[in-house]
């Protein structure tokens, strides 16, 4: 009787007392139960059917809630429904198209609570960087006294600048650069050095963009205002004869502008990791996808957002550009960083500059540029790099030309970029991958691309005395000093000489 009784569940064993209340088990069969019991089911198999049962429970309660919701809150005399229903249904009513992408077994509420859930919990992943340590040093931000050269634009804008090297009347050579995103006129060439500014006779100048440093914001700006700002500034600092377009990382764009609208003035672009836009659409799909797969999911979140969806950005820059401490810049950024990289923002002397040039670039606190930048490079441009490629332009479009094309040679001319374009790109440069750079060679074959193996994003451009020697032994040859006094004069009398000539010849 013991082993039937154990084989019994429990709570037909409980009922069976209480019919008969006379009948209590002896010490001997209950024990016989318990291991009966014991060998039929665990505690874990209790523990899984209660917490079944809770589910039932508040899945049940669940369901009483929404009917509650749903006869006094939601029907068509309720107070919400009168109020927002008709916006409700306009609103769905513009974005039914959606509907099409779902499955057609699918309840559109359910379908889109579920995306909206997976959506949120994808941002909150995004925003974790596995590879980053969570222990890193923030650094507080410091305000510091306005100090910039500024010059007046044509309208009314004051443009912040930055001298460096030789005086503009012994310069030999004139470097204009603009800088990249999150920086401001003090970035020029990190750690460059006077001497070699000075043995090559090199005269760099460079600006903080509109909105940034201690420049005047410029709300419509464009790639044409961008170029005319440049060519305004040049003229202003007396930088008369043709200068070169230096350009690091995304202020690489701006230099791509100056190429296209005032080549006259441009002699030649050096270029070290240049962006592009990432949409680019003449990209060929395999550069496209080895360009993406480099960049961290973070990363590309803010390029679609800055394409699709800019107004949200201010949300996101807020928190990461403006607060009182700032982190590294590979997590500030979110970049993924190479070995020399790594190494290199450890560095104190990039931490000193880095920590400078941030608080320059934020100084005003306006959020705003920054957005207006990120838009400026996702957006579609004005403009085909591929333009810059030199070709032969013959003007035959009136019938007029036509004609004479028939007897005579057609008028043509050279178009696009006559000047030279250096680009280095870092083979390990995970911010602006290697394929961006193979796309600008395919679009543009007379560009000359120095690939430097083991290179990083920042770890060719920044305090390295010998890579800046390279670059500017690649560009201007042989060092040959500033410009003497004794040149100048000579230059003069035969530039006056020539227009003596020029004007006896007409006569």
């Amino acid at each position: 009787m013991a082993e039937v009784r154990g084989t019994k569940w429990w709570s037909e064993e409980l009922a069976s007392l209480m019919e008969d209340p006379a009948k209590i088990p002896s010490t001997t069969s209950f024990e016989m139960e318990y291991v009966a019991n014991e060998s039929g089911e665990s505690l874990k198999d209790h523990a899984v059917g209660f917490l079944m049962a809770w589910c039932e429970i508040l899945m049940e309660f669940g369901r009483g809630c929404r009917d509650i919701l749903q006869q006094n809150l939601l029907n068509e005399d309720s107070y919400v429904v009168r109020k927002l229903g008709g916006p409700c249904a306009k609103v769905s009513k513009r974005l039914s198209f959606l509907n099409d992408f779902l499955p057609e077994d699918r309840d559109p509420l359910q379908a889109w609570s579920v995306v909206f859930t997976v959506f949120i919990l994808a941002l909150a992943a995004i925003s974790v960087d596995p590879n980053h340590e969570t222990l890193t040093k923030a650094v507080k931000v410091r305000m510091h006294p306005p100090s910039a050269s500024r010059i007046l634009l044509p309208d009314g804008r004051y443009v912040a600048y930055h001298d460096q090297g030789v005086p503009a009347d012994r310069a030999r050579f004139s470097l204009v650069a603009p800088h990249s995103f999150l920086s401001s006129r003090l970035a020029g060439i990190p750690g460059v050095k006077t001497s070699l500014l000075e043995e090559y006779g090199v005269r760099l100048v460079t600006y903080d963009l509109p909105g940034f440093g201690e420049s005047d914001p410029h709300p419509k700006r464009n790639f044409n205002s961008s170029a005319m700002d440049m060519l305004h500034l040049a003229n202003a600092v007396n930088v008369t004869d043709k200068f070169w377009v230096l350009c690091h990382s995304s202020g690489c764009i701006h230099a791509w502008a100056s190429l296209r609208y005032i080549p006259e003035r441009v002699a030649g672009a050096a270029m070290l990791a240049p962006m592009i836009n990432p949409y680019e659409p003449r990209m060929l799909k395999d550069e496209m996808r080895r360009t993406w797969e480099k960049w961290l999911p973070r990363r590309k979140f803010m390029y679609s957002l800055a394409y699709r969806f800019p107004k949200l950005l201010s949300f996101f820059y807020r928190k990461s550009f403006l607060p009182e401490k700032h982190d590294r810049i590979d997590k500030q950024l979110s970049f993924s960083l190479g070995k020399k990289d790594e190494f290199l923002i450890e560095e104190p002397a990039f931490e000193e500059f880095r920590q400078r040039d941030l608080e320059e670039s934020v100084r005003q606190g306006n959020i705003q540029p920054f957005i207006e930048e990120a838009v400026l490079q996702v957006s579609k441009w004005s403009f085909d790099i591929e333009e810059l490629h030199v070709q032969k332009k013959c003007q035959t479009r009136s019938i007029l030309l036509w004609l004479k094309s028939i007897y005579s040679q057609a008028e043509c001319e050279l178009a696009g970029f006559l000047g030279p374009i250096h680009i280095w790109q870092g083979m390990d440069d995970r911010v602006v991958p290697p394929s961006i750079a193979e796309y600008i060679g395919r679009v543009l074959p007379e560009a000359v691309i120095h690939k430097l193996p083991n290179e990083g994003h920042f770890s060719y451009f920044f305090f390295c005395d010998e890579c800046h020697r390279q670059i500017f032994s690649t560009l201007f040859g042989t060092p040959q000093g500033p410009v003497e006094r004794q040149e100048e004069t000579a230059f003069e009398e035969n530039a006056e000489d020539v227009s003596q000539v020029s004007v006896s010849n007409m006569e």
